[in-house]
């Protein structure tokens, strides 16, 4: 992953990142943490990155190491806007997260109830989440 398109997503630099993408940029590299530029936005809470990321096809699904998506970065960083894109985009709800400590066997909504996010935990029930 480019250095500009690492900080465009951890930074939520939405026009930086609409320029990257619109020459050319790969929407589902990886920095060597294995992070997509999408993790890194849905980490921060950059909604609008996120949606930039999304149009532009990001695979909503690839995890990280421990088997970290998005959507559960999202869902620990308590970014209950960056939830809603994601589950509204179709991100698999079931996938859960594997070594990491506090995220062993958890799923997004595990992680919600863990820490009684109860606006997340809303939002991921109505969406028919797995605990």
């Amino acid at each position: 992953m480019r250095p500009a398109f690492r900080g465009a997503a951890r930074y939520g630099d939405v026009e930086r990142m609409r320029a990257l993408l619109d020459t050319g940029s790969d929407v589902d590299a990886r920095d060597r943490y294995h992070q997509t530029g999408l993790m890194l936005a849905a980490q921060g809470g950059h909604a609008a990155v996120v949606r930039l990321l999304i149009e532009h096809g990001a695979d909503l699904n690839v995890a990280a190491k421990f088997s970290l998506t998005a959507l559960m970065l999202a869902v620990v960083g308590g970014h209950t806007e960056v939830v809603r894109l994601l589950v509204a985009a179709g991100a698999d709800l079931a996938i859960r997260g594997s070594g990491a400590p506090g995220f062993f066997n958890k799923s997004a909504l595990g992680l919600a109830l863990a820490r009684d996010a109860l606006d997340m935990v809303a939002v991921l029930r109505a969406a028919g989440a797995p605990e």
